[in-house]
């Protein structure tokens, strides 16, 4: 049991990465709210001033501001229901005893290690370019015209690029909660006379309720601020601009650091209503 002198030791121990970790988190934030209410033009002078709220109604009174979060959510839900669902039935695979299973789950998990630009430009130009992509070449041997996948189905192609990269984070989550699974349920209810598709819905898919959260949660965080694919394949275009983007393209286009930082703010608050949201969610699964 600990006593008092050992847990006022660990607080001790662990206040310099606490502190740390408060710095790396607060510093940037504190500087965004900051220029978000000044006129900063590094390329014109500096800081020109207070800007109050007008950075934000400037922002938010956008044209392209509402396109911007609706693409971003529309991205967003797209890649969870692909990796989710193509997920758990890969899972389901990798947990029946194939020949070379290590070996197959290794090449499954390892496109979630290369990195995001990497594997845009991968599918930008071995598989989805009109002219000697992959898919190009498989069209015409059907005798079918080759299909510009970025400006065409420019929105397909980013959930299908994002899905293929997340794809094995999702299937590692859910495979482990499919091993934990005890297998004298599922045998008595095969000898019970169940089908498959019951014993699937009924025993299989509530036990992976609480890994299937976790994927939404954490992939949700990380998805919200999705931009390298986007910066690499369509740049943007075709409706594809989601808010990270678009912070970015305001940034590069005026050069005022305030209105960016106006917009991370905006992000910032929309990345923590769907948190809250999904944490009330996860914490009704893990009770």
């Amino acid at each position: 049991m600990a006593t008092k002198a050992s847990r006022s030791a660990a607080r001790i121990m662990m206040a310099p990465a606490v502190i740390l970790l408060l710095g790396w988190m607060l510093v940037p934030l504190i500087m965004t709210l900051w220029f978000s209410f000044r006129v900063y033009l590094p390329l014109r002078g500096g800081d020109q001033g207070w800007a109050g709220f007008d950075n934000y109604v400037r922002f938010v009174s956008s044209s392209a501001f509402w396109p911007a979060v609706t693409t971003t959510l529309i991205i967003v839900l797209g890649v969870l229901a692909i990796t989710v669902i193509f997920g758990i039935m890969i899972a389901l695979l990798l947990d029946q005893p194939i020949w070379g299973q290590g070996v197959v789950r290794i090449l499954v998990i390892a496109p979630f290690f290369v990195m995001p630009t990497v594997s845009a430009l991968v599918w930008k130009n071995m598989f989805m370019d009109p002219v000697n992509g992959l898919f190009a070449h498989l069209w015409r041997l059907f005798g079918a015209e080759p299909v510009s996948w970025l400006s065409d189905a420019s929105m397909g192609s980013i959930v299908m690029i994002v899905s293929w990269q997340w794809l094995p984070f999702a299937t590692l989550i859910l495979l482990t909660a499919v091993q934990s699974l005890d297998s004298e349920q599922l045998e008595a209810a095969e000898m019970d006379g169940a089908p498959w598709i019951k014993r699937f819905w009924f025993i299989v898919l509530p036990h992976l309720s609480r890994a299937i959260t976790i994927v939404i949660l954490i992939q949700t965080i990380f998805l919200l601020a999705i931009f390298a694919e986007i910066f690499v394949t369509t740049g943007g275009a075709f409706g594809t601009r989601t808010l990270s983007y678009l912070i970015f393209q305001r940034v590069l286009e005026s050069q005022n650091v305030g209105l960016g930082s106006a917009g991370g703010v905006y992000a910032i608050i929309l990345a923590n209503i769907i948190a809250i949201f999904l944490m009330r969610i996860v914490g009704k699964n893990l009770d």
